[in-house]
């Protein structure tokens, strides 16, 4: 058994040489940033995969220059290089020792698009979607399309030959690169293209001699193998292990582009590529197909395939379920009973003719008797959210809706698409004799599964039987003639075994590649060549690794409590995506690593373990990295493991500041119930006091920022008031919960969710002078939190069953989850299993035929973050539409205050970057198109709205305000 630090401790390199490193980089790239502290480097020692390795430095170049300079001075002081994309590699490919380049934050352009040729010309940062993006208007896009389309990169795809969902069509990368800009490992600018190679300037005559020496040594070794060449590389479609060197045979052109793509960054550094683009299909539809069994759906791929279908997916029932469990009942529609999916999807020039097509093949996969029933799939929107499902997998199956933990290492193994369903068959008898059980998903239709196992990485004697179990897997899938990796790589979780699947000449052949391009094995060591043993350098803590921790969140969710919680994350990186879901606003605002959720959850990781981070919960480096979270909640929700960094936060911050002085906003803001309810008793003398001089110097006292308004407070009497007016006399059904910001600021929204509510048929009587005590949680104040929290519960839960309703979402949201994991009483449960936002009393409680007044054709909606995230199926935007709202313009999207976080001095600024991502584009828009109605149920998104608009006119509604009975509908802006 291999120790797992060794591979890391002989690699490392010393801190003289580092310190040699950052001076020379000072030197020859000035103004290039380098990140040596753990705060920075942290985050960069995971990607997607089981491994960690902790970097010395991670670089973040703006050009190619930039690379060569890097790549000049690590090798002048021997320091290994890695090159990373969005670093959602499942095989531990992005991941090293020395000095990881960072091409996502900086070198992202795309240089060119050439519609008539059909080519694009990238950097090697370019995410695949904004490449997407920017053709869909030509009328193209990039074929290969793995389901990290969100976040992966184009040099991400080159490393590792990715292909996707749809390479039954378009096959993988290497099928559509026309060129590659790349930096030697001595750093030598060079480019190859289907003439070969050459040198980037060919005025520079060393650059010129040292790439012709290479293309002559590349020549003559492909000459002396041509034979094990031929015969043992590219046997079936997804053959992606080792290096792609039949590429360099004579009668395929010596295409030394396409011989680069999937060489993990272990031959050069790629700053940028020409790719073909291909036709967008005019039509496509979805024919969603049901199983009993993964195996009855592999033995229909044969009669699929002969359909030209554009992608064959599967997926087992875990995934479902979970997707299910996490995001609601309601997240997963179109597909028929079974226990397993086939997803086919169908393309032409005409959509009526497509769909015949999906019908008729629907009807000869009927005949065959092994689909258990099938649908064709006609809604776009349903489409989408099936598609969502698949692209989820590798994090759905992560973390099961039975808390059970599942990881990579076996996720790759591919066959021909004929053999697949016999390969599945005996690989579910391999999982059976090891007691393994397995979540089955993936490109069926390239014979491409991916598969996450139950092992036990975090002891030696389960790291031992993981690694007898991969070694007969390797055996098997060879057996079937297939390839140990179909699209993720080999990397570090199958470097070692490509001795199972090559005789000793192809894995010669492959060592002395390398070295003529990387004779110090500087680039991205221990992958393909003179790999790290499979289980070294594994990122699971073992019980020795992990710092004990007595928490006040329960975290009833995670079997090890915080240390499984933050465990959650497995890197694949959705927090990095720009479109699509709620998370993550600070990313979104600043593109750096360490402002993710993944980067947050990794340095979190690193601290419970003890490693890079050694000061614990006192760690400023995590302190920081968690400083940018505005606690949305949205992670909870969109990630696909369901990491709750909003929870963590307010967890550390509570040990952080534990017998310490806080920052002067905790006290300001996380004390803000208490203080709005003494000043509600002279409301208008404050008011007046904080308009002024006064205001701006205590706002300054407390760490607040003096670019906001301060909003009114509103005096007692207005609440008794706005309360009076709605009181109707009928037996109350409900409970209106009138928390601390709708009492001291809005207490006009009270009034109106009642009138509301009893309009539905579901009268209320209003409970005052209670809080949810969330401020204290966003604060990490969780002891004062729990005693405010306790208080509530112990007058809730009276033995009154009747449902709660709570106008303000951020409150009920604290209420139905902040309550029981921060209690974890059975009262604390019983409270908020009561619990209702006024969308989902209005959608699960209201009399059946109930209509509202007259609503606007068009509304303009920001919904709460911690509304999206906690509530799923209760959404204001579908409630909307049902009452008869035309279009509703929804702003998706963190608004940027959320809560204390855009009040507070040092926030301001991101603040308004956040709300500049989604919420401030409609805001414009709205001027431009004229008058609409602008709804927002939390009070942070509608004082954000208040701050944008300005002087325009333009103020948020709540929804009770919206359907209010008893009020004159607005017809133009409110």
């Amino acid at each position: 058994m291999t120790d797992t630090t060794t591979a890391l401790e002989q690699s490392a390199p010393t801190t003289p040489a580092l310190d040699q490193l950052v001076a020379r980089l000072n030197g020859t790239a000035p103004g290039l940033r380098v990140e040596t502290g753990a705060g920075s480097t942290g985050p960069y020692a995971y990607d997607a995969s089981n491994y960690r390795v902790p970097p010395r430095a991670v670089v973040f170049p703006r050009s190619a220059d930039d690379v060569v300079a890097v790549l000049r001075a690590c090798r002048e002081t021997g320091i290994p290089v890695t090159a990373r994309g969005g670093g959602t590699s499942m095989a531990g490919n992005a991941i090293g020792p020395g000095v990881v380049l960072d091409f996502s934050r900086h070198m992202n352009r795309i240089l060119d698009i050439d519609p008539i040729a059909r080519t694009a010309r990238v950097e090697a940062g370019v995410v695949l979607d904004a490449l997407r993006s920017a053709t869909a208007l030509q009328g193209l896009t990039f074929g290969p399309d793995p389901s990290s389309h969100s976040r992966c990169t184009l040099g991400g795809m080159i490393g590792n030959d990715a292909c996707g969902n749809r390479s039954v069509r378009h096959g993988r990368t290497s099928s559509h690169i026309e060129a590659l800009e790349f930096v030697t490992a001595d750093g030598v600018r060079a480019v190859a293209d289907h003439q070969g190679l050459r040198a980037a300037d060919p005025d520079d005559t060393a650059a010129v001699r040292r790439v012709a020496r290479l293309r002559a040594d590349v020549r003559a070794l492909i000459d002396a193998n041509l034979a094990p060449i031929r015969t043992e590389l590219g046997r079936v479609p997804r053959h992606v292990s080792g290096y792609q060197l039949h590429h360099l045979l004579p009668e395929h052109g010596f295409d030394m582009a396409r011989a680069l793509v999937g060489t993990e960054g272990s031959c050069a550094v790629v700053t940028a590529a020409t790719v073909r683009l291909v036709a967008t299909a005019q039509a496509s539809t979805l024919l969603t197909l049901g199983y009993d069994d993964v195996v009855d759906a592999a033995e229909d791929v044969p009669e699929i395939l002969r359909w030209n279908p554009t992608a064959v997916e599967g997926m087992d029932e875990a995934i479902v379920a979970t997707m299910r469990a996490r995001r609601g009942p309601d997240s997963v529609t179109g597909l028929p009973e079974g226990r397993a999916w086939l997803y086919v999807e169908l393309d032409g020039d005409d959509q009526a003719t497509v769909d015949a097509r999906a019908a008729e093949l629907l009807d000869a996969l009927t005949a065959l008797g092994r689909t258990t029933g099938g649908r064709v799939v006609s809604s776009s929107q349903e489409r989408r959210s099936l598609w969502r499902v698949r692209e989820d997998g590798a994090g759905l199956a992560a973390r099961l809706v039975d808390g059970g933990e599942s990881w990579p290492g076996w996720e790759d193994a591919a066959v021909a698409p004929e053999n697949l369903a016999a390969y599945l068959r005996d690989f579910r008898k391999l999982l059976a004799s090891h007691q393994l059980t397995g979540v089955l998903y993936g490109h069926f239709g390239a014979g491409c599964v991916h598969v996450r196992i139950d092992f036990d990485l975090a002891t030696g004697p389960g790291r031992a039987a993981a690694r007898r179990f991969l070694g007969e897997a390797a055996t098997l899938v060879v057996s079937h003639g297939g390839s140990l990796s179909g699209e993720h790589g080999d990397g570090r979780a199958r470097g070692e075994l490509l001795e199972v699947m090559y005789s000793h000449r192809m894995i010669r052949a492959f060592a002395a590649f390398k070295e003529i391009f990387d004779p110090e094995g500087l680039l991205n060591p221990g992958v393909i060549v003179d790999p790290a043993p499979l289980d070294a350098d594994l990122a699971l803590h073992t019980p020795a690794d992990v710092v004990p921790v007595d928490t006040l969140f329960t975290f009833p969710h995670d079997e090890d409590g915080f240390a499984g919680a933050v465990r959650r994350c497995v890197g694949v990186g959705r927090c990095r995506s720009d479109a699509g879901g709620v998370m993550c606003p600070s990313y979104r605002a600043t593109g750096e690593e360490s402002d993710s959720t993944r980067g947050r959850a990794r340095l979190l990781q690193e601290m419970v373990r003890g490693g890079t981070v050694e000061d614990g919960w006192r760690s400023t480096e995590v302190r920081d990295a968690l400083d940018l979270c505005l606690s949305c909640k949205a992670c909870s929700s969109d990630c696909p493991v369901g990491v709750d960094m909003a929870t963590y936060k307010a967890e550390f911050l509570h040990h952080h500041y534990k017998g310490r002085l806080r920052p002067r906003s905790h006290y300001s803001l996380g004390w803000l119930p208490l203080a709005s309810a003494l000043a509600g008793y002279a409301a208008r003398p404050v008011n007046a006091l904080l308009r002024g001089p006064v205001g701006r110097l205590l706002a300054r006292l407390g760490g607040v920022t003096v670019k906001r308004r301060i909003p009114a407070f509103a005096s007692r009497h207005a609440l008794r008031q706005a309360l009076r007016r709605a009181r109707t006399g009928e037996p109350a059904k409900t409970l209106l919960f009138v928390d601390s910001f709708t009492r001291a600021f809005r207490p006009e929204v009270a009034g109106a969710a009642s009138r509301v509510l009893a309009d539905a048929g579901i009268p209320c009587t209003a409970e005052e002078g209670l809080c949810c005590g969330l401020t204290w949680v966003s604060t990490g104040q969780l002891s004062v939190a729990r005693r405010v929290m306790a208080r509530t519960v112990a007058r809730l839960d009276n033995g009154d069953d009747r449902p709660v309703v709570v106008a303000e979402p951020s409150c009920a949201a604290a209420l139905k989850r902040d309550v029981p994991e921060l209690l974890g009483t059975d009262a604390a449960r019983r409270v908020a299993a009561r619990v209702h936002t006024l969308t989902g009393a209005l959608t699960e409680l209201a009399e059946p035929g109930w209509t509202p007044p007259e609503l606007p054709e068009n509304v303009v909606l920001q919904t709460h973050c911690h509304e999206y995230a906690t509530f799923k199926g209760h959404h204001p935007r579908d409630l909307l539409g049902r009452l008869g709202v035309r279009k509703v313009d929804e702003a998706e999207g963190c608004c940027g205050l959320a809560g204390n976080f855009g009040f507070e001095a040092d926030h301001y600024d991101t603040s308004m970057a956040v709300a500049d991502l989604a919420l401030k584009p409609r805001l414009d828009a709205v001027d431009a198109q004229g008058p609409a109605v602008v709804v927002a149920d939390g009070f942070s998104c509608a004082t954000q709205i208040d701050h944008l608009a300005g002087d325009r006119g333009v103020r948020a509604l709540h929804l009770a305000e919206l359907l209010d009975p008893a009020a004159d509908q607005p017809g133009g802006t409110p």
